[in-house]
């Protein structure tokens, strides 16, 4: 259980320090350009995933799951089915804590459900597909909704209020790795499908925002979907 949480701390630290990268093209609007370099982090999660859940890193995925059962054995916590949505709660609570966000609630409310819509559609579609087993016996592991939920969150939170509030991309990735290690720690998923849950969720946000039309902001008029995008860190 170790290496889990020596991984995840790795991924999160390396998630944080991508969110504090200063952008060469910010403008006036606050709007920028689509970057292929935002890519990176949810493709190397995902890929890190599909790594991890080849049959050449099987022992060590497995050697994980029985260092759980080793230290934990008969752990069993919800606190992760509540706490997934605790970043996305954040995204108006903080607004109503008096914290100024990036887009007006009616644009981020679309861009929520663009990218919960996509997110969590794939996650069903490859768990209804893939149809992996979970450490615990029971069906449908990968990828991991929760974490996928979380980071989703958390991506937006942080896209949102981290410019101006730059703690913000530290709680809201380190809740949403909190989640995802306690999903290995009830025994209900592997690392793989952690990672691979934690890279979509992130990738499923961003495309939400660099497809917006933002059709109740009339200062964004372009009809190129990268073209005009109120994000700039993330």
């Amino acid at each position: 259980m170790k290496k889990a949480f020596l991984f995840f701390l790795m991924m999160n630290l390396f998630a944080l320090n991508s969110a504090q990268v200063k952008d060469s093209l910010k403008s006036e609007s606050q709007h920028f350009h689509f970057q292929y370099k935002r890519l990176y982090m949810p493709a190397a999660l995902m890929i890190s995933g599909i790594v991890f859940d080849s049959n050449s890193r099987e022992s060590l995925k497995n050697e994980i799951v029985e260092e759980r059962n080793e230290h934990l054995f008969g752990f069993t916590n919800h606190l992760d089915d509540y706490a997934q949505f605790a970043p996305i709660a954040a995204v108006y609570g903080f607004e109503l804590a008096g914290m100024k966000p990036r887009t007006d609630w009616r644009n981020r409310t679309a861009i929520l459900i663009k990218g919960q819509v996509v997110n969590l559609g794939l996650v069903y579609v490859l768990k209804k597909t893939l149809k992996k087993t979970r450490p615990d016996g029971t069906a449908y592991s990968f990828p991991s909704g929760h974490t996928a939920n979380a980071f989703a969150g958390a991506t937006m939170l942080a896209i949102e209020y981290g410019e101006d509030y730059k703690w913000v991309p530290y709680v809201s990735y380190g809740v949403a790795t909190g989640i995802g290690v306690m999903r290995m720690a009830n025994n209900k998923h592997y690392i793989s499908d952690v990672l691979f849950g934690a890279g979509l969720g992130i990738l499923s946000m961003k495309v939400a925002y660099w497809t917006h039309q933002y059709r109740w902001n009339s200062a964004v008029t372009t009809t190129d979907p990268f073209a005009g995008v109120v994000y700039a860190r993330y």
